[in-house]
């Protein structure tokens, strides 16, 4: 099939433009003016925006945690995605430790083959590394198309390592071409203030916010960054919320270092006040939680300062009932949110429709600088002759409204109800074919496919 695409504004990560687009099959192959192409199909893009397809580098589909799974699987999820404008979603592989990094990639593979909708890709997450394990690292590395390999500094007894092994995980992701990304906050800290909490009968979800204050992701943001510069290893800290971790990156890069920091769309729009709702402010319990009007400015600072290279969702959705498990017990609530649909028209409407930030830096934060940290560029992430066909056409002046009763993630509510929008997803294009159109998907579970990435390095950007 070939698409033509007409009179729209081109925008990458560099440039902004008047232009038309042709597609034929799964890639795009002329951009320019006036292009006299015959066509399976022609779209006037007057007044509309076309970006390259989203890439959500931070999502948890079909995930176990706390005895029960995220409520968006791979057809439920990547459908949404698609809604949203985000063609390409990176989930992770949780390992379980005293088990094999290659058992757990055949559980995903389960999970997603047959039944992605948008294209994916996996971090490994390593809870449990030794010399078995590294050997798995490089077979990841090496043969799988999996460079990206995830740390948690909290967690303890389920996801954690320690950081004698963070170092040799890193030393050997170094070697071969590799990433590690964490999520940086010190959980022994976190755990004991949990603890007090809830001996003093400290329940609700306000004190799961308030058992992890902005210092513990401030000094484990700081340790991963010291322990980057020790073994020389490119590093990425996901979910960054706060102005004290963004200091950590900044410090870091005094010594010329390079850490790559990605935050998420909820860090940038909503507070820590919803946790004063009672248990409705268990909607928004995911850790790291939400921080305070501060760290929202230092977070849009951090993204146009470049010290902030991604925004992700870290979809993790629960429905209500599931977070009903922790209604006498806040440790006992599931972490997460449903996102992945509204990330990309939350952040035009936030960021761009409001001055924040310029429009090549919103594609810049949406779609490329993942592609190229993450080892897909240029295939993915950008409008280029040779690129995959993966295409947003945006109406930047529509305004619309959030609602638990229009969106596509399975999830019983929304935590941006009644927000109001502008900005809207017109027609969204996956490697070639039409996916969004008239609010409606037109691809069928399994069209989704897995991409292999290629190596990694610290001056990717």
């Amino acid at each position: 099939m070939s698409i033509l695409i007409k009179n729209g504004r081109v925008v990458t990560a560099s440039e902004s433009y008047i232009a038309d687009l042709y597609t034929s099959g799964e890639k795009i192959l002329a951009i320019g003016k006036d292009l006299d192409y015959e066509a399976d199909r022609v779209i006037d893009a007057t007044g509309m925006l076309v970006f390259p397809g989203g890439i959500d580098p931070h999502v948890h589909l079909d995930m176990p945690f706390m005895g029960t799974y995220s409520s968006d699987d791979y057809e439920t999820g990547t459908r949404a995605a698609l809604h949203g404008g985000t063609t390409t979603v990176i989930d992770f592989i949780l390992q379980t430790q005293g088990d094999t990094l290659q058992n757990a990639l055949n559980i995903w593979r389960k999970k997603s083959e047959g039944k992605a909708i948008g294209d994916y890709a996996y971090h490994m997450a390593v809870t449990d590394f030794n010399d078995d394990v590294a050997k798995e690292v490089v077979k990841m590395i090496e043969n799988e198309g999996i460079s990206s390999f995830k740390t948690f500094m909290a967690y303890k007894g389920a996801l954690m390592i320690d950081d004698g092994q963070m170092i040799q995980l890193m030393k050997v992701v170094k070697k071969y071409g590799g990433l590690v990304t964490v999520h940086a906050t010190n959980g022994d800290v976190i755990d004991a203030l949990i603890a007090k909490n809830l001996a003093k009968g400290n329940r609700s979800p306000l004190y799961h916010y308030l058992s992890q204050p902005e210092v513990t992701e401030a000094e484990a943001s700081a340790r991963f960054s010291d322990m980057l510069y020790y073994t020389d290893c490119p590093g990425y800290i996901v979910h960054m919320t706060c102005e004290g971790a963004l200091h950590a990156v900044r410090k870091a890069t005094q010594r010329n270092q390079k850490v790559f920091a990605e935050t998420c769309i909820q860090y940038l729009m909503l507070d820590a006040s919803l946790y004063e709702k009672n248990f409705e402010g268990a909607k928004w319990v995911m850790s790291p939680p939400l921080r305070e009007k501060k760290d929202q400015e230092a977070l849009w600072s951090g993204i146009n300062q470049g010290l902030i290279q991604t925004v992700g969702t870290d979809h993790c959705p629960f429905l209500w009932e599931q977070k009903k498990m922790g209604k006498d017990n806040f440790s006992k609530i599931p972490n997460g949110h449903p996102a992945i649909e509204h990330r990309m028209e939350l952040l035009f409407s936030e960021g761009v429709h409001q001055g924040k930030i310029s429009l090549p830096k919103y594609v810049e934060i949406t779609s490329t600088n993942a592609a190229k940290i993450f080892g897909m560029y240029p295939q993915k992430g950008t409008l280029a002759i040779g690129s995959d066909a993966d295409i947003v056409i945006f109406d930047p002046k529509k305004t619309h409204t959030i609602s638990v009763n229009t969106h596509h993630m399975n999830c019983d509510y929304s935590a941006y109800e009644g927000q109001t929008v502008t900005g809207k997803t017109d027609t969204v294009i996956l490697r070639g074919k039409v996916a969004i159109e008239n609010e409606t998907c037109k691809l069928e579970a399994g069209y989704g496919q897995f991409i292999k990435r290629g190596k990694t390095s610290k001056t990717v950007l």
